[in-house]
């Protein structure tokens, strides 16, 4: 191939790749390896039959380059736990945005389930529910106190314990994808159909507006359970569908990114807790306009976090066209 033609053919690849390197363009760790392979192969071909041409100095000190950023020993920086939540799970999660579709579709499908099946049977909800809450539920409703079980205990004893079971639920959640995502899936369609049932059941009661009490917690709460379930589905997924790498690999590797996202979730439990601790129990009190306005934050928090920022930041990472870098190289080096 004459080396006008080798450039042509490539050019676009190694200026994608050296904007990404000036910039410092986050890159997924597969695409890097991708990249500087096929880089260290041209190299190698310009090696053979271009030598002493431009070509070759310009891949040279690309090659040289890329090495340094990827395999240089740097200093950790001081805000590395500042930058994992600032930047690098959001650009993490961006990737799993449609594992995220799909536990959400389980749990809502689940949740019309739970609503359905109540609303046609008043004996479902104890199918669900344990007869012992259930009866405790019903007899608070008729001493006009339906949300009395939140008020019980003190305000630390409640956020430490709630906090604990809602953290064990999510490690349950992601634990049990080791099942094919079989357990997972589980986990999620139990959950779906209880919260279903829960709402239905003080429905049933026309009670319906009380349940804004338990979306104090609730919003972050729920949340929080379907991104965990996405985790579980992730490391699930990579032992059905393990694509290019072999089933022990992929499994690795579906294991880690799962346990990246379930330790995401950490900090919206501890959240979800303290309001369910020290805030949910003043919720029947609590003026109409603050009880809504702390359910819309908290589902905007959730929203932004885990689905808008990641889109926002992938697209303000992305490597720009072509055209807008092509000054990037001498053309020199080009033609």
């Amino acid at each position: 191939m004459r080396e006008a033609s080798f450039v042509k053919q490539n050019k676009e690849k190694w200026i994608g790749f050296e904007n990404a390197l000036d910039n410092n363009v986050k890159i997924n760790p597969d695409d890097l390896a991708s990249y500087y392979i096929q880089l260290t192969n041209d190299l190698s071909y310009a090696q053979t039959y271009y030598p002493g041409s431009k070509t070759l100095l310009y891949l040279n000190s690309l090659a040289s380059q890329a090495h340094q950023k990827i395999y240089i020993t740097k200093k950790e920086s001081k805000n590395k736990i500042i930058s994992f939540w600032r930047d690098e799970f959001p650009l993490f999660f961006y990737h799993y945005h449609k594992t995220l579709l799909y536990a959400f579709l389980i749990f809502a499908s689940a949740v019309c389930i739970g609503v359905v099946s109540t609303l046609n049977d008043d004996s479902f909800i104890r199918l669900i529910l344990p007869d012992h809450y259930v009866n405790m539920t019903i007899e608070n409703i008729e001493k006009g106190e339906p949300m009395a079980v939140y008020k019980s205990g003190s305000n630390i004893g409640s956020f430490l314990g709630i906090t604990i079971n809602n953290i064990r639920v999510a490690i349950i959640a992601f634990a049990m994808g080791v099942i094919f995502s079989v357990g997972t899936i589980w986990v999620l369609f139990s959950n779906g159909i209880m919260l279903g049932a829960f709402i239905t059941f003080f429905y049933n009661y026309g009670i319906l507006e009380k349940t804004s009490t338990v979306w104090l917690h609730g919003t972050i709460e729920i949340s929080v359970i379907v991104i965990a379930g996405c985790a579980g589905l992730v490391m699930g997924n990579s032992i059905l569908f393990p694509k290019t790498y072999s089933r022990r690999v992929s499994f690795m590797k579906g294991a880690k990114d799962g346990l990246k996202i379930v330790v995401s979730t950490i900090p919206f439990f501890i959240i979800a807790g303290f309001i369910e601790g020290f805030i949910t129990r003043y919720g029947e009190q609590m003026p109409s306009f603050l009880a809504y306005a702390i359910i819309l934050i908290s589902l905007f928090i959730i929203v932004y976090y885990y689905i808008i920022y990641p889109i926002a930041l992938h697209k303000a990472n992305k490597i720009k066209p072509l055209e807008e870098h092509l000054e990037l190289i001498p053309k020199s080096q080009l033609t």
